[in-house]
């Protein structure tokens, strides 16, 4: 008697199917899972910046408050493009020097993150240029580039510290495991591409 092997061989080749078709899924599910990882969304806008030295107070956003300046003398005040009718005062912003128009003016590798305290067209003391995106302190300033240079280049982009809570802070911990984990106020980032040496003094 002979048995039909028919119905057997169409079972396998469809557990064949299915098998390969799982693993095809799994293959693209890491290539997407990889490129989570490798590929970094930071983006920042450029501008210019100025520089400017005390007396710094009053500022149009806090008065004579001096409590509201960073230990660190890591602040700024606002251009008119980032101004945002006052909306700007309190605004963190990473910010680094990408050119000015002597060559060797910027600090390599070097990121900022500064408060905006003030508004640069009131300022009490005149900036070191006109019509800048942002002025920074002397200090900050200092840190990004050579304080000989009247005005630079610089990448910008605003920072949240609230952005780093829940979802987005865990994705940003744990989707990255490659990049060089860095603490920042008891926050959680990474060097990337966009920032590769953020610096930020230890809170006070």
């Amino acid at each position: 008697m002979e048995v039909d092997a028919s119905p057997c061989l169409e079972g396998r080749m469809l557990v064949t199917r299915i098998f390969k078709s799982r693993r095809s899924c799994l293959f693209l599910l890491s290539i997407l899972f990889v490129l989570v990882i490798f590929i970094d969304p930071c983006q920042g806008d450029v501008g210019t910046a100025a520089q400017y030295i005390p007396p710094y107070l009053p500022t149009t956003c806090y008065g004579n408050d001096a409590s509201e300046f960073p230990s660190s003398n890591l602040f700024a005040a606002a251009g008119d493009g980032i101004w945002d009718n006052g909306a700007s005062c309190g605004r963190q912003y990473l910010v680094r020097c990408i050119s000015a128009t002597q060559p060797g003016t910027c600090v390599p590798d070097q990121t900022i993150q500064i408060k905006i305290v003030d508004y640069a067209p009131t300022a009490l003391s005149a900036p070191s240029a006109d019509g800048t995106t942002i002025v920074l302190s002397e200090t900050a300033f200092g840190v990004i580039a050579n304080s000989s240079a009247s005005a630079i280049n610089v990448e910008f982009q605003h920072y949240d510290m609230g952005a780093f809570d829940g979802v987005a802070y865990a994705s940003i911990c744990f989707l990255k495991p490659d990049k060089e984990k860095i603490v920042i106020r008891g926050k959680c980032n990474f060097r990337s591409s966009f920032f590769p040496d953020f610096y930020s003094p230890e809170p006070s």
